[in-house]
């Protein structure tokens, strides 16, 4: 029986649009005249979801108790009896009663299309089992109904029904997703902006995958072996030479040219090791990369035009970019170069050549000279000339005891002894020295140079033959074995500088005395050329008697240009050390340039805070000193007045009022001179815990409309830590600014609830609201937006509140109220929970 098809409609989050989405496809496919049945849809209470089922057939759920409580499931017995030709299965990740045929969803459906009943089924990415720990991350909630992501993957068709994080938290404040009382609780915890924006990006690259993973299989399927440009991907094949980042820059200029472009660069590094660029090139070249959005892979093999051609094909490229050979062109007119031998096996991958300044100007590889140190070499010279010397007069002294073919197979090991301790060139010695010296001594005639007999002839142009080719294989295999393991040395070092890089915070320190260790130096220095003068400043050193001058090192290196270098003493460094040195250097120019960013991060935040105080201060000196001395003002040019005849009682009230308006001039006084001191840092908020119902209890009392404020605090409440008289100032702005916007019939609503370690303090209003460009915008000094009465600010308040909670180390964001309005919400640190551990 051919198996059924299995459609999902996925979502970033509940309330997108799944169900719906579903059902509009059923009622399509009736429409069609398919034998369509609707087996299990959850409405959720939505309206508009519940009109989509309509006319079409519903499965009877089946009822069951768990528990003492009753459950309706579907019922995929009476859907395998019905046997239509599509079912409508909700929530695939949902798990069913214990006691049930199957405890997953899925595996219900799962039999439904064994039994060949096409199935359409709905899903919340934070179902998905791979990312159930990436979704905990961002949401701070565990879903414990998940389903394997081999099942998802298996489905014919996987659609996305998308929104945007600000349309879906709208349809939630129109009521069109949770009833009307859930609302505030879903917006302010799991359905905020940053949540929703995290959701909706995995479920698009989650989708993104799934759609090469698709394209690939079809690929497969069908044999198709050729490139299919679905996505223009971009190959550079870099060699960690100077021209590798003209090609990276002209590479991503072609990847740019199309929508979802992507850079490639791949290095091909020989698997014995013997040439490789040098690390601080490569180390650039891939930051380079990643600055223009690439990605650097590194491949291992002998042959690299056939691996660069494979990568290529294997990510399925549309184009490779390689440069002009830097080879000569003599050398060019010898042997096929890698960038022609990659246009001949491109194929239908588009081959870009492009030139550089480099181009014919030889390559840039380390020299393959000499690996053998300078005493081996006059060792395994004595020993071809010397040593063959003497044992052709040992041989000849003992004649009698072997013949030529044991001459020959002596004189050979010799050679081989040659080419082992001295390398090719005593070996080659070696080789024709034996043997004139076999022909001289052993062949006859004897004691002269002539050959009698052919065969000998031929016997001694075959020693040197064997001598010479089993000298340079040894010599060969000598060189290898030195290079793997000085290449072992380097990595080794390598990855030990590191780890040092990344355990330490002190990095310039810990490096320097990790270089100083490394090659046994006496002393290392970081020098840096004082600005507009030959002098040089000691930036830190490490050892006895370091270097104060270039000049004084032994060895050194540029770190960052020719104005920083790292000088050492103590020891002259071989020709391949300084490639190390290099890599040193190079890893000392990330601490710098860390630390560096580090310190101007830590400006630009003081210069911000500076700012947004002084935003602040000036917003409350221009608004909050008005209205106290207005009305101070105003008693008493009231007192004074000789048109008007007070009454005790009169002047009592007059008094009353300035000197309530001087203590909140008092107040707001202390509070900006708090503020100009923390701008100066010679302060910080006085923060300590306290509860927050009783501080927004205590300030209601000062507010123009006390009466019209609604309280709604949770009972669990935990204190917050903030600076009381900072929240003060803070929640009598917001809640005179909500009071000014809420018709005079409606309350404002000041609402208190905790979202993990932070608590949340919301300020409701009923006004017209304000459009989500402004919302930004409004905490900006003197702004008048959305719901502003004219003649009225609406900026000033919120400019002050938002400064002073930020410098408490909270937050303050508007959103809509779900109804109409808008929402001031100020996020505050939570304070710790202290626990009385019992006397014993």
């Amino acid at each position: 029986m051919k198996r059924g098809h299995l459609r999902i409609y996925l979502g970033a989050a509940p309330g997108v649009g799944k169900t719906f989405a579903m059902l509009c496809e059923g009622r399509r496919a009736k429409e069609r005249g398919r034998d369509v049945v609707v087996g299990f849809v959850e409405v959720h209470g939505r309206e508009h979801t519940a009109e989509q089922i309509g006319d079409l057939e519903v499965i009877s759920r089946k009822t069951m108790t768990y528990r003492g409580s009753t459950f309706d499931e579907f019922d995929v017995d009476a859907a395998l009896a019905r046997r239509p030709m599509r079912v409508l299965v909700d929530e695939l990740a949902h798990t069913n009663v214990p006691g049930s045929r199957n405890a997953k969803r899925w595996q219900d459906i799962d039999q439904l299309l064994d039994a060949g009943i096409d199935v359409i089924s709905t899903l919340n990415i934070q179902h998905l089992e791979s990312l159930n720990d990436a979704v905990e991350s961002i949401t701070g909630v565990k879903q414990r109904e998940t389903v394997p992501d081999e099942v998802v993957r298996r489905a014919d068709q996987i659609e996305l029904v998308d929104i945007t994080p600000e349309a879906l938290r709208r349809r939630m404040a129109h009521g069109n997703v949770y009833p009307s009382e859930k609302v505030d609780a879903a917006l302010s915890r799991y359905f905020r902006i940053g949540n929703l924006s995290a959701l909706r990006e995995l479920a698009l690259l989650w989708l993104a995958d799934r759609v090469d993973e698709g394209l690939e299989r079809y690929r497969s399927a069908e044999g198709i072996a050729a490139t299919w440009p679905a996505r223009e991907r971009v190959v550079v094949a870099v060699t960690g030479g100077p021209e590798s980042e003209v090609l990276l820059r002209r590479a991503a200029r072609i990847a740019s040219r199309g929508a979802g472009g992507e850079l490639l660069a791949v290095y091909v590094s020989r698997s014995d090791g013997l040439v490789a660029a040098k690390p601080d090139q490569l180390a650039r070249q891939r930051a380079l990369t990643e600055e223009l959005g690439g990605t650097h892979h590194t491949v291992i093999a002998d042959d690299a035009p056939e691996a660069v051609l494979e990568f290529a094909r294997g990510v399925n490229a549309a184009q490779i970019v390689v440069g002009v050979s830097r080879r000569r062109r003599w050398k060019a007119m010898l042997a096929v170069g890698v960038s022609e031998r990659i246009v001949a096996g491109s194929g239908d991958i588009d081959v870009h050549l492009v030139t550089h300044e480099y181009a014919g100007r030889g390559g840039f590889a380390p020299s393959r000279g000499p690996a053998l140190g300078h005493r081996r070499r006059i060792i395994g010279w004595l020993l071809a000339v010397a040593g063959s010397i003497l044992f052709a007069g040992v041989l000849d002294g003992t004649r009698d005891l072997h013949d030529l073919t044991v001459e020959a197979m002596l004189f050979l090991t010799l050679t081989v002894a040659c080419a082992l301790v001295g390398g090719w060139w005593p070996a080659v010695a070696a080789a024709v020295l034996d043997a004139l010296l076999l022909n001289f001594l052993f062949i006859d005639p004897i004691h002269t140079l002539s050959i009698a007999d052919p065969v000998a002839v031929l016997s001694l142009v075959l020693f040197l033959v064997v001598a010479v080719a089993v000298a340079s294989v040894v010599d060969l295999a000598e060189r290898r074995r030195l290079h793997a393991n000085r290449a072992q040395i380097e990595a080794d070092t390598l990855t030990l500088l590191n780890h040092a890089l990344l355990r330490t915070d002190h990095g310039i320190v810990a490096l320097l005395e990790l270089l100083r260790e490394t090659f046994g130096a006496t002393s290392v220095a970081l020098l840096r050329r004082i600005e507009g003068s030959f002098m040089w400043a000691t930036v830190s050193a490490v050892g006895a008697n370091p270097a104060t001058d270039p000049d004084q090192a032994d060895a050194e290196a540029e770190v960052s240009g020719p104005s920083t270098v790292v000088a050492l003493r103590g020891r002259l460094l071989a020709a391949h050390e300084h490639r190390v040195l290099s890599a040193f250097a190079t890893h000392l120019a990330i601490v710098l340039e860390r630390q560096n960013l580090a310190r101007q991060a830590a400006n630009a935040r003081q210069l911000e805070e500076g700012n947004r105080i002084r935003t602040s201060l000036l917003a409350a000196v221009s608004h909050d000193l008005r209205t106290p001395l207005a009305g101070i003002k105003a008693a008493i040019s009231s007192l004074r007045s000789d048109d008007m005849d007070w009454t005790p009682e009169d002047e009592r009230d007059l008094l009353a009022a300035v000197e309530e308006s001087a203590d909140r001039l008092d107040a707001i006084v202390a509070n900006l001179l708090d503020l100009s001191r923390l701008q100066t840092g010679a302060v910080s908020p006085t923060t300590r815990d306290v509860g927050l119902d009783d501080v927004v209890a205590q300030c209601i009392r000062t507010v123009s409309d006390p009466m019209r404020v609604d309280l709604d605090f949770a009972p669990d409440l935990p204190d917050v830590r903030v600076d009381p008289g900072l929240l003060d100032r803070v929640v009598a702005n917001l809640v005179d600014n909500a009071l000014h916007h809420t018709p005079p019939a409606s309350q404002v609503r000041v609402a208190g609830s905790s979202v993990g370690d932070r608590v949340q303090l919301r300020v409701v209003d009923r006004g017209s609201g304000v459009p989500d460009g402004d919302k930004e915008r409004m905490f900006e000094p003197f702004q008048r937006l959305g719901d502003a009465p004219d003649g009225d600010g609406v900026g000033l308040g919120l400019a002050v509140a938002k400064g002073l909670t930020e410098a408490m180390g909270g937050s303050l964001v508007a959103e809509d109220t779900p109804g109409g309005g808008l929402t001031m919400i100020v996020d505050l640190q939570a304070a710790p929970a202290y626990r009385i551990e019992p006397a014993r």
